[in-house]
């Protein structure tokens, strides 16, 4: 698109879905013709910005890819640790379990806020990866624990120590993608996790198999010093391939750099150039769609409490360790798939509302066939189910917060971390809705998310209904706006 000052004539009628015609002044006095969407947006014509856009996915994607796999393998290490001797060697009993689950997100949201409000300020590339060496370092220290006590401090840590990576993944995202792009690019990445669950299972599966006892040294002690290790590498990679601002990035030609952060600058609503870190998180806490985004994908964690228990919930289907193991792999390639292409499908229409309700209803169909029936069958499809549309929701709802609370850098940065921190919060009391005692078909578990799934539609209605009142504001009193909210 063009600027704004080079407009000749804009025409967008409320809330139409099919394109309307936006003019715009071109060179020597021609008008050229696009076509936009109901928000303002046009797809990608220029040759230069496609090359750009192929370029950053062709290394930002991988690299984040990477080491999100590997932040989730070390954070989730200790769900199959559990399968072998962990809660024995430790002496674990009761709820200790549970409590060690849940303690590492204590740490986690402590971290959140104040790591993007720093992140604003300094190089991302050197702040992420120096974290990530950092816990590294910590989960392999996991290897080392001998009781109660020293699980409880090191998953304390590492989470805290945890906490940039994710908040600070999907800021860097968001002020490298458009909103029509950036769901994609959140689901692709978010397949690291989803990876990571689906893997890691084989993963410790051969671990456990080839290495219990050697050196002395029980099997789920040697998966987190492996895991340890190959973090520790991917965090020194990490320093030469992770971007830093659009203006900033060694790996972009000066053009790049300057066609990076203007289309940025062009597809934000109601742009406020750049403020202090306070004055940003003063703004975040004031938007109520910051709000209704936090509660939104505070239900949609609280659904997705299963990832914490799901090789033990696969278990109940009643087969060995090495099966079991094994069987947490499909439903997580399968979410891949599912993930990419809603995301896909939801950035190419410009869409979220549907997308999202459409997921979520069939989370709670899944939730409801684990839950209802000991078939092995039926109990495990509505796993593949739930597991698949839970996380490619939690894609377009977070490419949604960002590319709508972008009025500033600091904002954003802001905002994406509260909404990251609340809805982590539910990982400290979901941790005790999955006790051993509820299996087979952990009813309270289920049933909850699916709960938690319905409060997920709600608030992505209302979210859309705030979102067409915001439109209808802005072409009242600033009807020479063309990019508009998108819902």
């Amino acid at each position: 698109m063009g600027n704004t000052d080079e407009q000749t004539q804009v025409r967008i009628e409320d809330e139409k879905v099919d394109l309307e015609l936006v003019e715009y002044g071109g060179d020597n006095g021609q008008n050229v013709v696009r076509k936009a969407d109901y928000s303002g947006v046009s797809e990608k014509t220029d040759p230069r910005e496609i090359k750009l856009v192929r370029k950053l996915d062709m290394i930002i994607i991988p690299t984040l890819w990477v080491m999100y796999f590997c932040n989730y393998m070390d954070r989730n290490a200790i769900t199959n640790g559990k399968l072998n001797t962990l809660t024995q060697d430790l002496n674990l009993h009761g709820n200790q379990y549970n409590t060690a689950i849940s303690i590492l997100f204590c740490g986690y949201l402590i971290g959140q806020l104040p790591s993007n409000m720093i992140l604003t300020r300094v190089k991302p590339s050197l702040y992420m990866a120096g974290f990530t060496v950092t816990w590294s370092v910590v989960s392999g220290m996991m290897a080392i624990v001998k009781d109660y006590k020293g699980l409880l401090l090191t998953r304390f840590f590492l989470g805290f120590v945890e906490a940039p990576f994710y908040p600070g993944a999907l800021y860097l995202l968001s002020i490298f993608y458009t909103k029509k792009e950036i769901s994609l690019r959140i689901a692709l990445f978010y397949t690291g996790n989803i990876a990571a669950n689906a893997f890691c299972g084989l993963f410790a599966a051969a671990i456990f198999a080839t290495l219990d006892g050697v050196h002395g040294l029980a099997g789920w002690r040697w998966l987190f010093i492996i895991t340890g290790v190959v973090s520790f590498g991917i965090g020194l990679l990490s320093l030469v391939t992770l971007p830093n601002t659009p203006l900033t990035t060694w790996w972009l030609t000066e053009d790049e750099r300057q066609l990076a952060h203007e289309r940025i600058m062009r597809d934000t609503t109601e742009h406020a150039g750049t403020t202090s870190v306070w004055n940003g998180l003063k703004a975040a806490a004031k938007d109520y769609r910051m709000w209704l985004f936090c509660f939104n994908m505070n239900m949609q964690i609280s659904a997705e409490s299963f990832k914490n228990f799901f090789p033990s919930v696969i278990k109940t289907l009643g087969f060995n360790t090495t099966v079991t193991l094994a069987l947490t792999c499909p439903p997580y390639v399968v979410a891949c798939f599912v993930g990419a292409a809603m995301s896909w499908s939801s950035g190419k229409r410009n869409e979220r509302t549907w997308h999202m309700i459409i997921g979520t209803f069939l989370d709670v169909v899944g939730f409801v066939m684990a839950a209802a029936t000991t078939n092995i069958a039926v109990r495990y499809v509505g796993m593949v189910i739930f597991v698949s549309f839970s996380s490619a929701v939690n894609d377009i709802c977070l490419g949604w917060a960002a590319s709508t609370l972008g009025q500033t850098p600091e904002k954003k940065a802001v905002s994406m971390a509260l909404i990251n921190m609340l809805s982590n919060v539910s990982s400290v009391y979901t941790a005790y809705l999955w006790p051993s005692s509820d299996a087979p078909r952990y009813v309270i578990g289920m049933s909850s998310s699916a709960a938690f799934s319905v409060a997920v539609i709600a608030a992505t209605w209302f979210t859309k209904v705030g979102l067409k009142r915001d439109n209808e504001r802005i072409r009242r009193t600033a009807p020479e706006t063309v990019v508009l909210y998108a819902y």
